[in-house]
């Protein structure tokens, strides 16, 4: 996988490959689908896949809006950010009948709020983002979000934050107690310097080594999605997932149909191959995910069942997804992250 240079001479050559028949350009997360999965469909399907990477919901948008529309065919957003793209006209349509399999979708995600009647997408997975403590650097409790927001001391300087707004944000929220989407000035104001003073904390702000840090002993702390938490473990790092009490987020990321998709048959291919049980259960037994398909259970590792970081303990709190903002109010938060960043 390579990461996307966002030149317009490096857009021009990609859109010019995109062009060609027996194309498939998807655009998606960073280590996130077995290289075997893709050559599986491209020999099936007698289609040439190319693939860029990003590491935040945050930066596809960007990346979108500044002109890879036209591109690529397919990318794998986050359940709140398939409903910003939706608003921003960057999505395509799936009509009726367009996808074969669209029936194995689970009846719980087959109508989500953020995409009704799944217009614009299919499931890909689901999982959480919390934390991960390394043990043998720190062997207190780990059942509250003070560990990334007001560390003990002797964390301090060895978190890794997530470089996504969505997940530090709505962390944060959870963490002060107030709503996400929050116009309440002075609970603005407090967000705000919570997350500066918080700030002197933290080693780094990093999405795509959030599982290598943790496993180097680089970060005894890191925020993390739990699925590179299990992977951290099965590389023999001794750490623990935590569900804090005052919450955590869940989040299910989809592939969207991209407007102007100039692949778009074998965009709807690839929708219908990641809706067929033994391929989307080999996307979830290398990401240690969930999926959102049925029949999926005879293909999967059976360890998946057992790990720890998909077994919320009774007294966790409660997962939340990330809400969308109105734009006057996520002009606020933007200006919060942009000040935090700095």
């Amino acid at each position: 996988m390579k990461k996307l240079v966002t030149t317009a001479a490096a857009l021009a050559l990609t859109a010019g490959m995109a062009s060609a028949e027996g194309k498939l350009v998807i655009y998606h997360w960073f280590e996130y689908i077995p290289q075997e999965l893709l050559d599986k469909f491209s020999e099936e399907h007698d289609v040439e896949v190319v693939m860029d990477t990003y590491d935040s919901n945050e930066a596809l948008l960007a990346s979108l809006k500044a002109g890879a529309i036209g591109t690529y065919d397919v990318a794998v957003p986050g359940d709140y950010m398939v409903q910003i793209m939706a608003g921003e006209g960057l999505l395509d349509t799936i009509e009726e009948g367009e996808l074969a399999n669209k029936g194995n979708i689970q009846p719980e995600w087959a109508d989500p709020a953020f995409d009704p009647g799944r217009a614009h997408s299919i499931p890909y997975q689901w999982g959480s983002t919390s934390f991960a403590v390394n043990r043998d650097d720190y062997d207190g409790p780990i059942d509250s979000t003070d560990i990334l927001f007001n560390p003990p001391a002797a964390l301090s300087g060895k978190i890794n934050m997530l470089d996504s707004q969505g997940e530090v944000m709505a962390m944060a929220a959870l963490h002060m107690g107030i709503p996400q989407c929050s116009t309440d000035r002075e609970q603005l104001k407090a967000l705000n310097a919570m997350l500066q003073e918080a700030k002197q904390h933290w080693a780094s702000f990093n999405s795509d080594t959030a599982k290598e840090v943790l496993v180097s002993g680089d970060a005894s702390v890191g925020q993390i999605y739990d699925g590179f938490a299990a992977k951290a473990r099965q590389e023999g790092a001794n750490i623990e997932y935590a569900f804090p009490k005052e919450g955590y987020v869940v989040w299910m990321d989809n592939v969207v149909l991209l407007k102007d998709a100039p692949n778009r048959e074998n965009a709807l291919k690839f929708m219908d191959f990641l809706l067929e049980p033994e391929n989307i259960a080999a996307v979830t037994n290398y990401a240690r995910y969930v999926a959102g398909v049925d029949g999926v259970g005879p293909f999967l590792d059976p360890e998946l069942a057992k790990q720890p970081e998909s077994n919320p303990p009774a007294d966790a709190g409660k997962g939340v997804f990330i809400e969308v903002c109105d734009q006057q109010t996520q002009e606020v938060y933007d200006q919060i992250w942009t000040n935090l960043k700095k």
